[in-house]
């Protein structure tokens, strides 16, 4: 049975993720503030955290931080803060998803499944083939492959930007990260560089460029890979 750790100073909206989440079949706990949240996940170490970000005693980035010193745990932030700057920061500090309150309980399990399987993708990635639609896409290879067996070429570029994604099925990688990874520190606010070269991932490898289904950019954060 899966555990998942709520930290939340609200009430009402632990209980009801409490009630929402047993009742689907998830062990789940909560925590009050940070300090409570980094303790009771050391010693009941959660396979899921939904954090908020405003704590009594601290910030939730704090949290992140703290948990990401000994885990990699999924954290989903769960939050009524909408400013991109903070959705920003949780996320670079090693945050996995973000949803923003008011938010539907169907919503918030499909960001949980989907931030869960990337723990069960094969480890180390070394052979990671995944598809695309009916393209198939092969990272130890760098094959990727059209239905008709078409080999679809993609550039260094495009294969970094996308091997990323890949390696971390429903994880919002933010453009920073990306850009920093790829590019290197002096590109990450080239924010143009992403636009383009997943502009041309869809292309070559959505069914339908302008409504992708698996290279998915989330506006002013980041970009996800959906299986």
């Amino acid at each position: 049975m899966m555990r998942v750790l709520v930290v939340d100073d609200e009430p009402q909206m632990v209980r009801a993720l409490l009630i929402n989440l047993r009742a689907r079949g998830y062990e789940a706990s909560a925590a009050a503030s940070g300090a409570a949240a980094l303790i009771e996940a050391a010693k009941h170490p959660p396979d899921l955290v939904l954090l908020d970000l405003g704590l009594p005693d601290m910030d939730g980035s704090d949290v992140i931080t703290g948990l990401r010193g000994w885990t990699a745990v999924p954290i989903i932030v769960l939050s009524g803060r909408t400013g991109g700057s903070e959705k920003v920061a949780a996320l670079d500090a090693g945050a996995d998803d973000y949803v923003t309150k008011p938010f539907g309980m169907d919503e918030l399990m499909a960001r949980m499944r989907a931030v869960t399987r990337r723990g069960t993708a094969e480890p180390g990635g070394t052979g990671a083939r995944v598809r695309i639609g009916d393209r198939q896409i092969d990272l130890a290879t760098h094959l990727a492959q059209a239905a008709d067996g078409t080999e679809i070429r993609l550039t260094k570029t495009e294969w970094a930007l996308l091997e990323r994604l890949i390696r971390n099925p429903g994880k919002l990688i933010t453009q920073r990260q990306l850009l920093t990874e790829v590019w290197g520190p002096a590109y990450a606010d080239e924010s143009g560089y992403l636009r383009f070269h997943f502009g041309q991932l869809r292309r070559k490898l959505e069914a339908d460029p302008a409504r992708p289904r698996h290279l998915i950019t989330e506006p002013g954060l980041g970009y996800r890979f959906a299986d």
